[in-house]
């Protein structure tokens, strides 16, 4: 059988208790050029120690052999180091104790080429979907860190592309080596300080190293508008409108704290009010 073009690569033991039952399966599992046989092992014991050593995608084990079955194998194994399994044995009357354990295929001494072809089959479906899985949480990771979002406004998003919002849930703040994720709806004002925005987040401030034009494009403006050159607020926030004999206003928030706003960014923002 010819490997497919997938890049998938599969990482297997075979364990077996007769020399030349061990022999004849690796010599055969080389027609496979995405299977790497990792290790040899000649009973239960070797075979764990081989698990734990490698943790192999795949294992073809021998069921009958003296000390520990290959049954007792996977019954000793650790759940979370746990690869597949291939039971191969002379004695059909093991099928059904075979995949009560899980396996993933059952095969019969001697191993037909057309049954082998079908088993590695079987696993590189499955190793292909776990591989899948496994690169779209790190896509799904990389996305988080750079736009903000959760993970729930992500999946939100690729589900229903044309509904979702475009405006970041999440603000990333980076600190060093180390990165705040500040809920973008628990945002009460921000401030510009030279280079750096403050935002001040029910009693914190969180200082973030963009400009305001910059964090603006992130915040959606039916929540938070700019009420002054260097101020941006949330609009939720607001609880009183105060005016002045010179024309400017003072916003005073739930968090106690008050904020003036200029007057060539009042008409923008009066409809909110």
């Amino acid at each position: 059988m010819k490997s497919s073009d997938s890049e998938v690569k599969i990482r297997a033991i075979v364990v077996d208790d007769e020399s030349l039952a061990r022999k004849g399966l690796t010599m055969r599992l080389a027609q496979f050029p995405h299977v790497e046989v990792v290790q040899v092992c000649k009973n239960g014991k070797e075979a764990l120690a081989a698990i734990a050593e490698e943790a192999p995608d795949l294992v073809f084990l021998d069921i009958q052999m003296p000390g520990m079955t290959g049954l007792q194998v996977v019954e000793n194994l650790q759940q979370d180091n746990m690869p597949m399994i291939i039971f191969v044995t002379a004695y059909d009357a093991f099928a059904i104790d075979a995949f009560s354990a899980n396996a993933v295929d059952y095969l019969l001494k001697p191993i037909e080429d057309e049954r082998l072809a079908k088993a590695v089959a079987k696993v590189t479906q499955q190793v292909e979907r776990k591989q899948s899985a496994i690169e779209k949480q790190r896509l799904l990771e990389i996305v988080i860190g750079l736009t903000g979002k959760s993970k729930l406004a992500i999946n939100e998003w690729l589900q229903n592309p044309d509904e979702a919002s475009e405006y970041s849930d999440r603000l990333a703040i980076k600190d060093g080596s180390s990165t705040t994720f500040v809920p973008v709806r628990d945002i009460d004002w921000v401030d510009a300080a030279g280079d750096y925005m403050c935002v001040h987040v029910q009693g914190q401030t969180h200082i973030m190293r963009t400009t305001m034009k910059e964090l603006e494009a992130q915040l959606d403006p039916n929540i938070f508008q700019r009420v002054h050159r260097s101020t941006i607020v949330n609009l939720q926030r607001v609880e009183k409108v105060s005016s002045h004999i010179n024309g400017e206003f003072h916003l005073t928030l739930s968090c106690g704290s008050s904020l003036k706003m200029s007057r060539s960014y009042k008409d923008k923002v009066k409809h909110f009010f």
